[in-house]
């Protein structure tokens, strides 16, 4: 007997290490100062360039929108949601990503899909000028059923103090933005594959003339990252707060940076909705208030700022390739959100 009959192949898991390592030392930044295969990650600030360093970090996964890789064998996108959600989740609290580390769990490891699934996380940590400095790979045979794996991501990311953006002067009369989102993103795909899988019959490769392309195409739109957009932003200190919406969408999410004693009222006439969610509510028959809060419905980004300043922001957006950002609302006295 031996650790491969057990049904851990020691030598795949070389295999895929030797994959990846020119993937991830393709992203590696000045202040990298470690190799793929250390123990640990090491990365060194540029002395000088904060005077107040905070150092922002986040973790979170890709969720159930792996099932739709696993249907289409397509998984050269999923490493780059994942790096794209952690990159705006730090985002919101002004901070810009340092470096990514990653874990890829699976039942029965295969080195192609390992190399698919992390050349997805490296393409999307060079976009965003940030490292991928190690991770864990790990096959766990009876965990997994074989040909799926789950993936996590954790971003550490840094602001100078004097700039971290949490809400705090949010007040009622302030202006809401919303930047668009390109799909689900990473958020409501348990929901949406009852709905067009279980409920409706369709296939990922099922042409619905309402979405312009396969529903498998669709829903792998990839998860957007903000960071080109609103990095010329953060300089002005004109924003006031930012909400990434995710899980939860609007409804749970903008509160989160809304201090006490204020709400977000929102009209839902400023932007078109994507073709995906009206055909998911559709099929499925979902009330309006519960498509609210479990998807982003065509928003995946909101700025809070004085409403003096909209014009300035949206034009700052627009210049940096944001064009579909509009007003979608106001802060008001109460609490929560209100359509």
């Amino acid at each position: 007997m031996d650790y491969r009959q057990s049904g851990v192949d020691i030598e795949a898991g070389n295999e895929t290490v030797r994959r990846i390592r020119s993937l991830a030392r393709a992203t590696f930044t000045p202040g990298v100062l470690s190799e793929i295969g250390s123990f640990g990650g090491l990365f060194r600030l540029a002395p000088g360039q904060f005077r107040e360093p905070v150092l922002v970090s986040s973790a979170d996964g890709v969720g159930t929108k792996l099932k739709v890789a696993f249907m289409t064998g397509r998984h050269d996108t999923v490493g780059a949601d994942l790096v794209n959600h952690c990159v705006n989740d730090i985002l919101v609290q002004g901070a810009e990503p340092l470096f990514f580390l990653d874990y890829l769990a699976t039942g029965r490891l295969s080195p192609a899909v390992a190399e698919q699934v992390v050349g997805g996380v490296a393409r999307a940590c060079r976009e965003n000028g940030c490292a991928l400095i190690g991770g864990e790979t790990a096959e766990m045979p009876g965990f997994y059923a074989d040909g799926e794996y789950d993936i996590a991501g954790f971003i550490v990311g840094i602001v100078e103090r004097e700039r971290i953006v949490d809400g705090r002067g949010i007040a009622p009369g302030d202006a809401i933005i919303g930047l668009r989102s390109a799909g689900l993103h990473t958020n409501g795909y348990s929901l949406a594959r009852r709905v067009l899988f279980e409920m409706s019959g369709l296939r990922p490769d099922s042409v619905v003339d309402a979405l312009g392309t396969s529903v498998g195409d669709a829903l792998l739109a990839p998860h957007r990252s903000y960071l080109p957009a609103i990095r010329p932003l953060l300089a002005d200190g004109v924003i006031k707060g930012m909400a990434h919406i995710t899980g939860g969408g609007i409804t749970e999410n903008l509160p989160r940076v809304l201090p006490a004693g204020c709400a977000a009222s929102i009209d839902l006439r400023a932007w078109s909705v994507p073709a995906i969610f009206t055909l998911i509510q559709e099929r499925g028959g979902i009330a309006r208030d519960e498509m609210l809060r479990a998807f982003n419905m065509g928003i995946g980004l909101t700025i809070v700022c004085a409403a003096p300043d909209a014009k300035r922001v949206l034009g700052q957006l627009a210049a940096a390739g944001e064009s579909g950002a509009v007003v979608i609302g106001q802060v008001t006295s109460g609490d929560g959100v209100k359509y």
